[in-house]
């Protein structure tokens, strides 16, 4: 099956000193794209190398919501980087995290705000993280309805009213292994609720690993358990989920 993690962590441990392994326990399983995401300025410069160990590795830039107060960048950074990179295909992974706060709230919005315009300058998807912050992030976003703005909310565990609010931008939502919890009802009603069109799938490895593997270091092969798990809230064949999640990453990343 041609799966695709639209949200993992390769340049963090253990991912990055085992990436060989890595890419072929991925492959073994069916994987066809891996999308690892940058975190913060030292973080993307690990990306910008692993984007080119293997064909089947994109990339991003951005900057996490935790990391605003230490990398004070510009559009300078965005618009220079993209330009060198083919590879890096999307501006993230951006938003707001109000409920570590490991970042100043103000610092972490004018973050967010650069990341939206250095996305609809460059027309490539925007990777956003929300916690704790659905107001606020709603609030941003509507600023920008009339400009076309890409959304992939990635790791989504919002309310679905936040969804609901989030599909008048035509955002994508992606589940993380969170769904496999067991006290995670309230988020898999959201994606049952979430139209199949607008989902996406990923482990944000080497966090989050799903139920069985709960506990353990996450990787990219075990988003075979949230595909599975996907699946079954949807009603639908494996094989379908995965094959209309794969459909969907490419239609928002390469058309």
């Amino acid at each position: 099956m041609k799966m695709i993690d639209s949200h993992c962590h390769l340049d963090h441990e253990p991912l990055l000193s085992d990436l060989k392994n890595v890419l072929q326990r991925s492959k073994e399983i069916g994987i066809k794209k891996l999308l690892t995401i940058s975190t913060s300025v030292e973080s993307f410069s690990r990306v910008k190398e692993i984007v080119n160990k293997d064909e089947i590795i994109f990339g991003t830039i951005g900057i996490h919501p935790h990391e605003t107060d230490s990398n004070n960048v510009d559009a300078e950074f965005f618009k220079k980087n993209l330009n060198e990179n083919k590879k890096i295909i999307g501006v993230g992974e951006t938003g707001l995290d109000f409920y570590y706060d490991n970042s100043d709230r103000d610092k972490q919005i004018k973050s967010f705000k650069l990341h939206i315009e250095a996305a609809l300058k460059a027309n490539i998807p925007l990777i956003i993280h929300s916690r704790n912050a659905e107001e606020k992030t709603f609030e941003i976003l509507n600023e920008y309805k009339n400009q076309k703005l890409k959304i992939l909310m990635h790791c989504f565990t919002g309310s679905q009213k936040f969804a609901d609010q989030l599909l008048r931008f035509n955002s994508y939502f992606s589940a993380s292994g969170i769904i496999t919890f067991k006290n995670s009802v309230a988020l898999q009603n959201t994606f049952k609720f979430l139209p199949l069109d607008r989902v996406l799938i990923e482990t944000d490895s080497p966090f989050l690993a799903p139920v069985p593997n709960r506990g353990k270091k996450n990787e990219p092969s075990f988003i075979d358990f949230t595909a599975t798990k996907l699946a079954e809230i949807k009603g639908i064949k494996k094989s379908e989920l995965v094959k209309i999640t794969t459909d969907n990453f490419n239609n928002l990343f390469f058309s």
